[in-house]
């Protein structure tokens, strides 16, 4: 059997097949090398129940490819804390993984506000969302920052798209200038006041858009809850911190919870399976991490409830 082929039927097993049997060890001793080393170009169908194109040298479209799915446990999140009408604000959306699974859960009287500034990964997240008709999904071409500028974002690894960053690294591979806005002048007082869900990925730019939302947070109803991927070595470039991020939430009377994010295909299985819930942040980050911001207090933050 050509390899090729073989690669297609593991795939198909990984992908659809029931339970978790056998599956880590093919993604990671054969199929994640093998699609980021040769990759597929394909039109796949997420878990959402739409149709986006992929790339496998990408990590991001490769798990997609995978698993019809980026970050189990972030997911399953979203699905657990979004309802019809609600708003959610994508802040760093990307291509539109959330952005997409969020359009479903709110529904049509929902809305997605997907603030995603680089015009590649715009382009692309616009053409997802005409192509599977959503219709509530408004995207904003302008990075989400503290003030009215220009900003920078340098890719250093067109095998990780998603680490598009504002920090200029060792290696640059492309570069590109995009306009910035404080976020909270970004986003409606109508959207804030149904928003349920803010996420923020923007790999190193986490600080400034947290300054940029912070006007914002009074006109947010009482259960609204903030996703927040820290970047600790990225801030420290700039001379800013993951415990100031922490501190300016919790002033607002937001409690820090960890939300675990492996980004070893191996786990992902395992955790689409039984994802897991936010636990309380005890200590600084001092690697990435994914926190939530709720104004419960609580050991964790409890999944289907």
């Amino acid at each position: 059997m050509p390899v090729s082929v073989l690669a297609r039927a593991l795939r198909a097993y990984v992908r659809h097949a029931p339970g978790t049997l056998g599956k880590a060890r093919l993604v990671d001793r054969f199929l994640d090398e093998y699609l980021r080393t040769r990759p597929v170009h394909a039109t796949v169908r997420l878990l959402s129940g739409d149709t986006v194109s992929v790339t496998t040298s990408d990590v991001i479209q490769r798990f997609q490819y995978l698993f019809g799915e980026w970050e189990p446990n972030l997911s399953a999140f979203l699905r657990d804390r979004l309802r019809p009408g609600d708003t959610f604000i994508d802040v760093g959306a990307h291509r539109g993984a959330f952005s997409l699974l969020a359009s479903h859960a709110v529904g049509p009287h929902g809305r997605v506000v997907a603030i995603e500034p680089h015009p590649r990964f715009h382009s692309d997240l616009t053409a997802a969302a005409a192509a599977n008709r959503r219709t509530n999904l408004h995207a904003v071409r302008t990075a989400a920052s503290d003030a009215t500028g220009t900003l920078t974002l340098y890719m250093e690894d067109p095998a990780n798209l998603g680490h598009t960053t504002a920090v200029r690294p060792r290696h640059v591979h492309a570069t590109v200038e995009v306009p910035t806005v404080p976020l909270a002048d970004l986003v409606s007082r109508a959207d804030l006041a149904t928003t349920r869900v803010i996420k923020i990925d923007v790999e190193g730019a986490e600080a400034a858009a947290i300054r940029g939302l912070l006007p914002a947070l009074p006109y947010l109803r009482a259960d609204a809850e903030l996703v927040v991927e820290v970047t600790p070595r990225l801030l420290a470039k700039q001379g800013e911190s993951a415990a100031a991020v922490i501190d300016a939430l919790s002033d607002h009377g937001f409690h820090p919870y960890t939300l675990t994010n492996d980004y070893d295909p191996a786990t992902y299985p395992q955790a689409m399976r039984r994802p897991q819930p936010p636990i309380r942040c005890t200590t600084t980050p001092k690697e990435m991490a994914d926190l939530v911001f709720s104004r419960t207090d609580a050991d964790r933050l409890a999944l289907g409830s």
